[in-house]
């Protein structure tokens, strides 16, 4: 009997370890409302935004936001192959080589070998002065709420940039051979709306 209860015991233990992992898996996003507990506003808009990292320095961000002219690709987030630059400020590429001369309206996998070719309608690198590669947390929202360098957005067109964008929300639809950015839009969303709420106030 003892034998018995023990090893109800471990397999009950194993069930419940397997339904926690499934319901909070490491590629999640805390929901906005778990930073309530944070009483100081200004601490928990930075811990909001500190949520938001997550996503915003993640490989499928930061390779479309380089610094300077090269984007990169993969989750290993090398140099661009074949080599290509944002040519101007439109960061659609030069005009025999623009983006769309390979990325499609959407994502192409390839047949009889695995990875695929990231698409999405429009496809282009982020502006210059959006570059984040290698900038702390705390200039990249600092970037993100000064309209010289955001593309002249409020703070509630960089909610609705967040939240609805498609070329953002790629991020969580990369195809095959990626490793897409954690949580849902939504969720994305939902933070940045909740950051925006308590201050918008920026990581040191």
């Amino acid at each position: 009997m003892r034998r018995t209860v023990t090893g109800t015991a471990a397999l009950l233990a194993a069930c419940l370890f397997a339904a926690i992992a499934a319901a909070e898996p490491a590629s999640s996003l805390k929901p906005a409302e778990e930073f309530g507990t944070i009483r100081d506003e200004t601490a928990r808009s930075v811990a909001l935004f500190e949520e938001m990292g997550r996503v915003l320095t993640h490989p499928r961000c930061l390779n479309c936001h380089p610094v300077g002219d090269t984007p990169l690709q993969g989750d290993g987030m090398e140099p661009h192959r074949p080599a290509v630059t944002r040519f101007d400020e439109s960061g659609m590429g030069p005009p025999a080589m623009r983006c769309t001369t390979c990325h499609g309206r959407e994502n192409f996998a390839f047949v009889g070998a695995e990875g695929s070719i990231p698409g999405h309608e429009p496809w282009h690198l982020a502006p210059k002065e959006a570059g984040w590669v290698g900038v702390p947390l705390g200039e990249i929202c600092r970037q993100l709420k000064d309209p010289e360098r955001n593309g002249g957005r409020t703070l509630d067109e960089i909610h609705e940039h967040n939240a609805t964008d498609g070329l953002v929300g790629w991020g969580w639809r990369p195809g095959e051979g990626r490793t897409p950015v954690p949580g849902t839009q939504a969720q994305f969303g939902e933070l940045t709306r909740a950051w925006i709420e308590t201050g918008a106030h920026c990581p040191e």
